[in-house]
């Protein structure tokens, strides 16, 4: 059986890649797709995800906007460099035939755990100012998650927004504290893995000539890598949120630890800072299961060869 899934999400490059993979995989049934404010503010996250479902023939999937802001900060801002002013590197995809669902992100979680029979699995790729809201207000059901797997932080000191902090838990690093303290299992999948999980432009060489999903691909992941040749040096891309979903898809890729995870919420250097107790210096209880180590080249082909499966499917 299918593993009932959300994506709580802001679209973006690795987003629009993570949310190929799940629709491509035949393990995951997608319910809804939720969206926050984080790469480039809620009024685009929310249209790219509409337009990206759309593409890939999932209007059906509801999608649900949900908090621009972050729960304290006024201070947190989109980073235009990585995904482009609108998320996908300048990607004009058509227009969706409808809009984003009445409902709120948080009472759309709340519908989809509540209507299913099965446990549901939260997989977070965005700041987690709509996770956090939903584990404060509605305890009760988020307790009925499977777990959350969440795209964020570093087992070590390891950063991309700062030295110290990766962006999704830079961004609202309150609403992480919150979601790491509330009980409900988590698996963090942070940079120490996503920074191993590349593709190479050849990677995607299978895709030219290819459809709609194709084009797209190849434009966005021609974008993500001028980025990463300007700033790193290299051209291969980490794909960041792919990884989170395929550690649902195939937790086997993944090597994890049951360890003690905080947020640094108050340090001028450290805001955002995911605090784990890699060595059990505090003795405190674990409260998430952190991926130290994954298989990347397994990674590498089931991302690629999953979406190139899904274009030709979708010709």
């Amino acid at each position: 059986m299918a593993i009932p899934v959300i994506i709580d999400t802001d679209p973006g490059i690795d987003d629009a890649l993570a949310l190929m993979l799940a629709i491509a995989s035949p393990e995951l049934d997608l319910r809804a797709v939720t969206t926050v404010g984080g790469n480039t503010g809620l009024a685009h996250t929310t249209e790219n995800a509409l337009r990206l479902l759309h593409l890939l023939g999932r209007d059906d999937v509801p999608v649900a906007a949900g908090a621009d802001v972050p729960l304290v900060r006024r201070d947190s801002a989109p980073d235009p460099s990585t995904h482009g002013e609108d998320g996908f590197g300048g990607v004009r995809l058509d227009p969706a035939p409808r809009g984003a669902d009445p409902r709120s992100a948080v009472q759309v979680m709340v519908d989809v755990i509540e209507g299913s029979a099965e446990p549901v699995t939260l997989i977070a790729l965005g700041p987690l100012t709509n996770v956090a809201v939903l584990v404060a207000a509605f305890p009760d059901v988020a307790a009925r998650l499977e777990r959350i797997v969440l795209m964020g932080g570093g087992a070590r000191v390891i950063g991309n927004m700062t030295p110290a902090a990766e962006f999704n838990i830079w961004y609202d690093p309150e609403a992480a504290a919150r979601v790491f303290a509330a009980g409900v299992p988590v698996t963090m999948v942070g940079l120490d893995v996503t920074h191993q999980a590349l593709t190479a432009p050849e990677d995607w060489d299978g895709l030219r000539g290819g459809g709609p999903v194709a084009e797209a691909v190849l434009a966005m992941v021609e974008f993500y890598t001028a980025y990463y040749l300007a700033v790193a040096g290299t051209a291969s891309t980490a794909q960041h949120d792919s990884l989170a979903v395929a550690a649902v898809l195939q937790p086997g890729l993944v090597t994890t630890r049951s360890l003690h995870v905080d947020v640094e919420c108050a340090g001028a250097l450290t805001r955002g800072m995911t605090v784990v107790d890699v060595d059990d210096v505090a003795k405190a209880a674990p409260n998430a299961d952190v991926a130290l180590a994954v298989d990347a080249d397994a990674f590498n082909r089931l991302l690629v060869s999953r979406v190139t499966a899904l274009d030709a499917r979708l010709r």
